[in-house]
C-alpha cells in the first residue's frame, strides 16, 4: 500500500508539471503596412491620381517602403507611367500617398488594370502587398450607349468657284486645340439663357471620326446637369463664305443643340451682344426632333436684340437623331442664306432686317458648337427625357470664295 501511495505522488507531480503555461513569446510591438486599390476614369489628358498606403498605427521609428508598378492589362508607357518609388512615414503619420500618372486618350477600348506592390519595407510589417489599379475606360462606357448613324446627307469637299478656306474632319485622337477652345461653367445667368447645366472639356470625345458632345444628367459644380461648349474664338474667325456642317443631333424635352456663330467684336464695349450680331446655323428644341431653326439676332440703334429667322421641318415623322444631315450659311456681303441639305430655306439681307438697324454682319464670326441643358426657350428636362443625350458632328468645312 505504501509503495501504491509513493508511485500516485510520483504520478501527479508529473502530471503538474506538465500544466505549466509556456512562456508567451514576445510581442511585436511594429505597425502592419497596407496598399490600397483603386479605380479611376481615364479621361482623354494625362492626369494624376494617388494611391493610399497605409499604417495600422503610428510609429515611435521612421517607417519606409519601396513600391513599383507592374503591367496588368495596362501597359506602362502607354496607359501610366511607370511607379518606382521610396514613401517614407514620420513619425505619428499613418497615411501616405503614391503618385500614378494615368495616360488618357479618346480610344474606345476595355478596362484596363495595373498593380502597385511593396517590394521592401523598414518598420513595419507588410499586411496587404499590393493593389489593383482598375482603369475604367469611359470612351467605351459612351460608345456603348451612342448611335452613330450610318446614313445620311453628305456635301463634297470641292465647289466650283469656291475654295476651302478650313476645315476639320474630327478624325484625330483628340480635340485640335489650335483651333478650338472649351467654355467652361455654366456663364452669367445660365450663358445669358437660364441654361441648367455645366460645360466640361470631359463630355467631348472623338470617335470613329466624328465629334461627339454627350450631354449627361449628373451632378457637377451646384449643377444637375453637364454637357460641352466648343468655340474658335481667337483661333478661327473669318467673314463671307459658305459654311457646311455635317451633324446628327440629340433629342428630349429640354434638350437644346446648336451649331452658330456670334462677332468676333463681342468683347468690344461697343459690340456687346447683340450688337456684336448673331448667327444660328442650326438649332433644335428637343420636344420637336423633327424641326431645325436657323435664326440672326442683330440690335436696333437703342441696342435692343432683334431676330429674324425661319424653321423647316422633316418629311415623314423622321428624325434629325436618326440620319445625318448637312446644315449650310452662303454668307455674302450684305446677305445670308440658310440651307438643309442644300435646299435653302430662309434668308436675310441688309434690307430685310431694316436700313434703320446697324448690320453687324459683314464682319469677322467665330464659330461655338454646344449642347444646352433646359433654357428658356426648350424649357427644363423632365420625366420623359433620356440621357445621356449625344450631337454627333462629322465635318465642318468653311469655303471662300475665288
Amino acid at each position: 500500500m505504501k509503495i501504491l501511495l509513493a508511485l500516485f505522488s510520483v504520478l501527479c507531480l508529473t502530471c503538474s508539471c506538465g500544466t505549466e503555461e509556456p512562456p508567451a513569446p514576445p510581442t511585436d510591438t511594429k505597425p502592419r503596412v497596407s496598399i490600397v486599390a483603386l479605380s479611376v476614369l481615364e479621361g482623354d489628358d494625362e492626369q494624376s491620381v494617388f494611391v493610399s498606403v497605409r499604417l495600422s498605427k503610428a510609429s515611435t521609428e521612421l517607417v519606409s517602403i519601396f513600391v513599383e508598378s507592374e503591367d496588368g492589362t495596362a501597359a506602362a508607357g502607354l496607359d501610366y507611367v511607370t511607379v518606382s518609388k521610396l514613401v517614407e512615414f514620420g513619425i505619428g503619420s499613418t497615411q501616405e500617398n503614391v503618385e500614378l500618372t494615368i495616360i488618357g486618350d479618346t480610344e474606345t477600348e476595355a478596362d484596363e488594370d495595373l498593380t502597385i506592390e511593396i517590394v521592401n519595407v523598414t518598420g513595419a510589417n507588410i499586411e496587404v502587398a499590393s493593389a489593383t489599379i482598375v482603369i475604367q475606360n469611359d470612351d467605351a462606357a459612351i460608345v456603348g450607349m451612342l448611335n452613330i448613324p450610318d446614313t445620311g446627307y453628305s456635301t463634297p469637299t470641292e465647289y466650283e468657284g469656291w475654295k476651302m478656306l478650313w476645315s476639320d474632319e474630327f478624325d484625330g485622337e483628340q480635340l485640335d486645340e489650335s483651333f478650338w477652345t472649351y467654355e467652361i461653367g455654366n456663364g452669367e445667368w445660365g450663358w445669358g439663357n437660364n441654361e441648367l447645366e455645366f460645360y466640361k472639356r470631359e463630355n467631348t470625345s472623338l470617335i470613329d471620326g466624328n465629334l461627339v458632345i454627350e450631354a449627361k444628367e449628373e451632378r457637377s459644380n451646384g449643377f444637375n446637369y453637364t454637357s460641352s461648349r466648343l468655340i474658335t474664338k481667337n483661333k478661327f474667325e473669318f467673314k463671307f463664305g459658305r459654311v457646311d456642317i455635317r451633324a446628327a443631333l440629340p433629342e428630349g424635352q429640354g434638350i437644346w443643340p446648336a451649331l452658330w456663330m456670334l462677332g468676333a467684336n463681342i468683347d468690344d464695349p461697343a459690340f456687346e451682344w447683340p450688337r456684336c450680331g448673331e448667327i444660328d446655323i442650326m438649332e433644335l428644341v428637343g420636344h420637336k426632333p423633327s424641326e431645325v431653326h436657323a435664326t440672326v439676332h442683330y440690335a436696333n440703334p437703342d441696342t435692343q436684340q432683334l431676330m429674324n429667322g425661319s424653321s423647316t421641318i422633316l418629311s415623314g415623322d423622321q428624325k434629325f437623331s436618326e440620319a445625318f444631315h448637312v446644315f449650310s450659311i452662303i454668307w455674302e456681303e450684305d446677305q445670308i442664306e440658310f440651307l438643309l441639305d442644300d435646299v435653302k430655306y430662309h434668308t436675310v439681307t441688309k434690307v430685310s432686317l431694316g436700313t434703320q438697324n446697324p448690320y453687324p454682319f459683314n464682319d469677322p464670326f467665330f464659330f461655338i458648337f454646344n449642347v444646352a441643358v433646359g433654357g428658356q426657350w426648350p424649357g427644363s428636362p423632365d420625366a420623359t427625357t433620356v440621357f445621356p443625350q449625344f450631337m454627333v458632328v462629322d465635318y465642318i468645312r468653311v469655303f471662300e470664295q475665288e
